[in-house]
């Protein structure tokens, strides 16, 4: 069964990394704001580029370029498939915080269109 990691991001602006196994490597979302626990609330996910799977367990501090800052694992567990299309993905989440059914729709926002939302179903 596929991994997922959130890895809580303290950097120049504080965010959540969402990341699913997918692939052999991890799928990458920054969410400004904590994933959403409960039903009805929508978060902007923005898609930045894969991590290697080996990434899951980081944290610590980095301490140069990109992504200057301290990581913590915030939430991890595995997760299956529902639905897997080019701008939807609905996944079954099985964690510590996040449990049951998330979806994230490509939405196109930002210059790279690289815009999502995460909502918990």
């Amino acid at each position: 069964m596929p991994i997922y990691v959130i890895h809580e991001h303290k950097a120049t602006h504080n965010h959540f990394d969402f990341r699913l196994e997918l692939g052999g490597v991890l799928k990458s979302w920054a969410v400004p704001k904590q994933p959403p626990l409960r039903k009805g609330i929508k978060r902007l996910a923005i898609q930045v580029p894969d991590h290697a799977k080996s990434y899951a367990n980081f944290e610590g501090e980095i301490t140069q370029g990109y992504g200057k800052g301290t990581v913590k694992i915030w939430d991890k567990g595995n997760f299956s498939i529902e639905k897997k299309k080019p701008k939807e993905i609905i996944v079954n989440m099985q964690g510590k915080k996040l449990k049951g059914r998330y979806a994230l729709i490509k939405t196109g926002y930002g210059k790279k269109k690289n815009g999502w939302l995460l909502m918990k179903l």
